[in-house]
Formats: structure tokens, sequence, C-alpha cells
């Protein structure tokens, strides 16, 4: 229950360099947000839940999220730490709680780095084989699976983003900021051409009458409220804006406006190649199908705008990779500046950057994701970020009587206090609650093994725990 001074924060944090403006938050977070599952998550959801519905899935989705946004702006407006919601909720509840919302979202980044990298080389992979370059099987897949022994695409790739962020936030925002536009600038191609073999029986009816269909509910408002759950990966990174606020120009501004203009951009983006998709062709032709933009292009006759499309998306998953990488490794960097985990961690380099904590997360994403399976973990990401959300949003109950205290009254505040937090809260517990049970099942083994570290190490070596 100790909590922390958050003039210790302010201190701790002014090493970093504050060089990040809003344009580079909006490529932060857009480039995060619209990653891979834009180009597979709008057919897979269709055809297991929503039908053409899967728009009302993804705009249900983005109401929580964009709840959870406005807490997300007035934490980062008035605490801009490195760190996000852990920092922000071991000042207004305490370290104990802080290190649970942190481990949850320790989750999201380790496995999310390992899924992007993974994912990237798929696609790079199904790129280049149609010009009769294969890889081995060894060097193809993560370990144990179909022959493999390390998945070496991956491996570069995440080794490469590292590098690029060691070189300083500046430099990663400025490669950022080239990759979203041209990332953006292949969706918008894909709405345009789709829209142009869109046929309207394909979304008769919009929402097909509810059934339960191999195990999976479809249909009617279950089979929306299913697809929400599934879908609501695509919006969480956000949270990757708040965790780089330590190192922004400005942040009362720059803070609200990049998280909640992210946000906005990728719900259009969202909806609009959903609503194409489904129109293009029945929803039930999407069904097991890993590529769904590209299949719909080509099968409409667009074989080289599908070419061109994916050749971008795969591109442009560096930018959620940069997302990832940058927002984790300043969690990391938090644990160790507050002593929760070993304090190197924490240290920062000539250049004041934390580039130890950097390698720490590119170490751990290269293991996870190119030498162990690790599909069945997907949804952990998920339940992790789900369980950071809801103490954000109460966070804003705790938060506002010290603004203006010993907390700096933020520009923006969430609107509809007392009762928008709690609406926020209401709405990622009822996400959280249609996740599969195997994800919650994994989401608590992992938080038992987070409350062991923090018994066994975290609390003996806290720096609070130093002062008394």
């Amino acid at each position: 229950m100790r909590k922390e001074d958050p003039a210790v924060y302010q201190d701790k944090d002014s090493h970093l360099a504050r060089v990040l403006e809003v344009k580079d938050f909006l490529a932060l977070g857009v480039g995060t947000i619209v990653s891979t599952s834009i180009f597979t998550l709008p057919g897979v959801v269709a055809a297991q839940h929503a039908g053409p519905a899967v728009a009302l899935s993804f705009l249900a989705a983005a109401v929580v999220a964009g709840l959870v946004a406005f807490a997300y702006a007035e934490m980062a407006s008035a605490m801009p730490f490195a760190g996000s919601a852990y920092s922000w909720i071991n000042v207004v509840f305490g370290e104990g709680f802080g290190w649970i919302a942190g481990w949850a979202l320790l989750a999201e980044y380790f496995i999310a780095v390992a899924f992007v990298g993974s994912g990237l080389s798929a696609n790079f992979r199904g790129l280049i084989q149609p010009l009769g370059i294969t890889y081995p099987k060894a060097l193809a897949n993560p370990f144990g699976t179909d022959g493999g022994i390390i998945d070496i695409t991956s491996v570069v790739v995440v080794l490469l983003v590292a590098f690029l962020l060691s070189r300083g936030v500046s430099t990663a925002a400025r490669v950022q900021n080239i990759l979203v536009v041209l990332k953006v600038l292949a969706v918008l191609l894909f709405i345009v051409v789709g829209a142009t073999a869109i046929h309207a029986q394909n979304y008769v009816p919009f929402i097909p009458a509810h059934k339960v269909v191999n195990g999976n509910q479809f249909g009617g408002w279950q089979g929306i409220y299913a697809g929400v759950s599934m879908i609501f990966l695509s919006y969480i990174g956000f949270d990757s804006i708040a965790a780089n606020s330590a190192e922004a120009k400005n942040p009362q501004k720059t803070m609200p406006r990049g998280i909640l203009g992210s946000l906005v951009i990728a719900v259009v983006l969202f909806v609009a190649v959903a609503l194409v998709l489904v129109g293009m062709f029945h929803y039930s032709a999407y069904a097991n199908n890993a590529e769904p933009v590209g299949w719909a292009l080509r099968k409409s006759g667009h074989a080289v705008i599908a070419t061109v499309v994916q050749a971008i998306a795969v591109v442009g998953m560096f930018t959620a990779l940069i997302g990832m990488m940058l927002a984790g490794s300043r969690l990391v960097y938090s644990f160790g500046r507050d002593g929760l985990l070993p304090k190197w961690l924490g240290q920062l380099n000539k250049d004041n950057l934390p580039n130890h904590a950097l390698t720490t997360i590119t170490v751990v994403g290269v293991v996870i994701g190119s030498l162990f399976p690790f599909a069945f973990l997907s949804q952990l990401i998920s339940a992790g970020t789900l369980i950071a959300f809801m103490f954000v949003s109460l966070g804003i109950y705790r938060l506002r009587p010290r603004e203006g205290k010993d907390i700096p009254d933020p520009s923006f505040k969430m609107p509809w206090y007392p009762v928008l937090p709690f609406v926020a809260f209401l709405g990622a517990l009822a996400v959280f609650w249609g996740l599969d049970k195997d994800a919650k099942i994994y989401a608590l083994v992992w938080f038992v093994v987070g409350i062991i570290v923090y018994l066994l190490y975290g609390a003996r070596h806290s720096y609070l725990n130093n002062k008394d």
C-alpha cells in the first residue's frame, strides 16, 4: 500500500530527453494499433462470430477503448512518467497494485514483440514464395513446430528494431512516421479498390440469426459480443503512447492529442476495412483465411494491388514492433528504476537511454518469438492489458482529489466525472469476461508468478522499502 511520491518520478525521469511531439505520438499510436490485425481480424471475426456485423464488433470495442483512453489521457497529462499504468497506479493506489498493473502490461509487451516478429516473418516468407525463394523448415519455424529450430527472420527483425531504438527515440520516431504513412496509404488503397468490388447482397442479413457453431457463438448480439473480445486486442496500442510520456514535449497537450487522435484514426480505418471486406465476398469465404485482404483483392482480379498492399503491410509491421519494444523497454526501465527488478535495468547510458531495459525485452522477445510456439498465449495479451485498463479507470477517483496539490492540475480531464470512469471500468470488465476460459487461466498463472516475484524480490529491494 506504500505510495510513491510523484515528485520522485518527475526527478528520476528528468534525464530522459523530451523530444516527442504530437505527430510522433500519432504515428506511434496508429503504427501500433493499425498493425497486422487490420489485415486479418475483420475476415476471421466475420466468419467465426459476427458475419457482416463485424463492423459493429469493431465499433463496440472502440467505444470501450475510447472510454479507457479518456482515463489514460488524463493520467498521462497529469503524470507524464515512464511506465504508464504501472507508475500511475504506484502513485495513486500503492506499490503492490502498481506491480500487478505493470506485470499485466509486461505480459502484453513480451508476447506482443514475439507475435509481431513472428507475424512479420510469416508474411515476408509468403511474399517471397512466388519468387521461388523458400526457407528450410529449420530456419522458418519456432522450435518443435513443423521441423523448426529457429525462426531466423523473427530474430533478425527484432534485432534490427532494437538497434534502431538504441540510437534514440527521435531517430526511431522519424522512421516510424514514414512507415506509418506508407501503411495508412496501403489500407486506403485497399478500401478504394475493394469498394469497387462490393456486392450489396453480401450485407444481407447484416446481423445473422444466432447459433452455436463448433462451440463458437455466431450471429445475434452474442456473436457481436464474442467478436468484441477477439477484436479488442487491436486497440491496446494506445498504452504504448502513454508508456513514453516521459519523453514528450509539453505532455499536457501532446499526450491527450496523441492517445485520442490515434484511436480515432484507427477506428475509422478498422470499420472501413471490415465493411469493404464483407461486402466484397460472403463472410463465410473468410473462414480459416490468414490473409483475407490479399485474398479478396486477388479473387477480385486485383493481383498487383494485392501484392503492393501485402508488401507495404510487411514493412508496416515494423511500426508495431517499434511501438511495442519502445513501450516495453520503458516499462522494464521503470521496474528497475524503482528497485522491483534488478536496479541495472533502471540505469541510463551516456546518451540517457534505457538500453539495459531495451536489451532485456529484445532477448525475451527473440527467445519467445523464434524458439517456442506461442499461439495459445494470444489472448493473454488482451487479458493482461484489460486488467491494467480497469486499474487506470478506477485510478481517476484517486487522482482527482490530488490534482492541483501534489500532482499538477492537467489541462485535459476525463469528461462526465464521476460517472464515466466507472463506465470505462465496467466496459473493460465486460470485454475481459468475454475472453475464453483458457485466456483467464493463463492470466491467473501469470499473476501468481508475478506475485511470487514481487514477494521474493520486489518488496525486499524496492526503493520505497529502503525509505522505511
